[in-house]
């Protein structure tokens, strides 16, 4: 598990090569940031908390996408329904130090975690297409969180990876690759640490990061606690917009679900 604080041993995965055809940042900030230390860098961070004695759900987002593309409708949308925001940042996205390097920016999720300022079973985490990679991370590390939603979200990152990148490009062989995926990247593992309430949303029809992926993360949760939802309509960038009211329908039936006192 890759979770203490600071730089880990730099992976074979964090090579400049497959950062830079792996995340795709923009300098966008919103209009109030909240700055987290993570040792070595600092996330520009946006804490959306409107609620008193609120849960939080903590956001990461995709790859192409930025903190400032969520506010503030995404606040409006979950503080309708009684839980506050945290968007997390990446590294070198808005308004965030350093460069994004895919491992080592597991280390991050511990200090956002903490600048949620609440326990444990007080906070949800929700992760959206590459963010999923960090949610699941988060939930391993703190496996008392309320809930976990992953949202078009990568069972493999390492197919995703070498969807834009061939091993000799890094120096290694696939082996080595492999080895690295399973030692940081492995979401089965990290679904079975967790172990808690999981809700999977996918569209049917992503041809981004096909449907299956949805199936294999539900199939790695705990089955009497994991919620499967594929939605018919929409694409990997369009599930929310296609699929509105069934998508918080299901998001606000998983909160009532993890925080029925809210």
């Amino acid at each position: 598990m890759s979770g203490a604080r600071g730089e880990p041993q730099r992976s074979i995965l964090d090579h400049p090569t497959v950062s830079q055809r792996y995340f795709f940042p923009r300098a966008d900030s919103p209009p109030e940031v909240l700055q987290v230390d993570c040792g070595s860098v600092t996330l520009a961070c946006c804490y959306e908390r409107l609620l008193a004695d609120a849960p939080t759900v903590v956001f990461f987002h995709g790859n192409g996408e930025v903190v400032a593309d969520y506010t503030p409708w995404l606040a409006d949308e979950l503080g309708a329904r009684r839980c506050n925001l945290l968007l997390a940042e990446y590294r070198g996205y808005g308004g965030s130090t350093g460069t994004p390097a895919l491992v080592s920016m597991l280390a991050d999720v511990e200090a956002i975690f903490e600048a949620a300022d609440l326990p444990a079973q007080q906070v949800i985490v929700f992760g959206r297409s590459v963010g999923s990679i960090y949610a699941i991370e988060l939930a391993a590390q703190q496996p008392a969180i309320a809930g976990l939603i992953i949202e078009s979200g990568i069972a493999d990152p390492l197919e995703r990876v070498l969807l834009r990148v061939r091993p000799e490009e890094l120096d290694c062989s696939e082996e080595a690759l492999a080895a690295a995926a399973a030692q940081h990247l492995d979401h089965r593992q990290k679904l079975g640490t967790y172990g808690g309430p999981l809700l999977v949303l996918h569209a049917r029809g992503d041809s981004l990061v096909d449907a299956s992926n949805g199936e294999r993360l539900a199939s790695w949760g705990v089955q009497t606690t994991t919620r499967l939802v594929m939605l018919p309509q929409g694409d990997h960038n369009t599930i929310m917009m296609a699929n509105q009211t069934a998508y918080w329908r299901e998001i606000e039936a998983f909160l009532d679900r993890v925080q029925p006192s809210r």
